[in-house]
C-alpha cells in the first residue's frame, strides 16, 4: 500500500480480509503472515495489527500449527462428545485409541484430549491400565 491512509493501513487491511470471508464462505483458512506482507505490502507488524482486529471482531482465531483460521468454519463438536461418540461405537472391555491417535482423530491438543479422557475416567466409562493404555469399562449414557 503505496501511499498512507487517514484511516489506518492495518484496518483497511482488516476490512480487505473480512470483505474476502464474507464474499466466500469457502474460506477457512487465511493466508500466512508472510503471504498476506507481500500482497499487501507491509511488514509483519501491520499484517499483525490487521490480524488482531479481526480476531478481536471474533472472526477469526489464531490455531497453533495452522494459522489464522475463520470462526465458525470447522463445526466439530467439543472433543469430549467426540470422544463419547468413539465410545458407542466399541464394545465393553475393547481396547481405546491411544492419545497420540485421539489427537489425530479430533484434531484438538493432546491437553485437551487428557481432560476429556480424565472426564470419562471419572465417570467409569473408561479404565486404564498402566503399561497397556485404555479399555472401555462400560457405555456412556445417552444424555453425555
Amino acid at each position: 500500500m503505496p501511499e498512507r491512509s487517514p484511516r489506518g493501513t492495518y484496518l483497511r487491511i482488516a476490512d480487505t480480509i473480512e470483505t474476502e470471508i464474507r464474499r466466500n464462505s469457502t474460506v477457512t483458512l487465511l493466508p500466512s503472515e508472510a503471504q498476506l506482507m507481500e500482497a499487501h505490502g507491509v511488514g509483519r507488524t501491520t499484517v499483525r495489527r490487521a490480524l488482531d482486529s479481526l480476531a478481536t471482531r471474533g472472526l477469526i482465531t489464531s490455531r497453533p500449527g495452522s494459522g489464522w483460521v475463520v470462526v465458525g468454519a470447522e463445526r466439530k463438536p467439543p472433543v469430549l462428545d467426540q470422544l463419547t461418540t468413539l465410545v458407542r461405537t466399541l464394545d465393553v472391555g475393547a481396547d481405546f485409541p491411544s492419545e497420540k491417535e485421539l489427537t489425530e482423530i479430533t484434531g484438538a491438543a493432546r491437553g485437551t484430549v487428557r481432560r476429556a479422557l480424565a472426564q470419562l475416567e471419572g465417570a467409569g466409562v473408561l479404565e486404564v491400565r498402566h503399561g497397556k493404555g485404555r479399555r472401555v469399562r462400560a457405555l456412556p449414557d445417552n444424555q453425555s
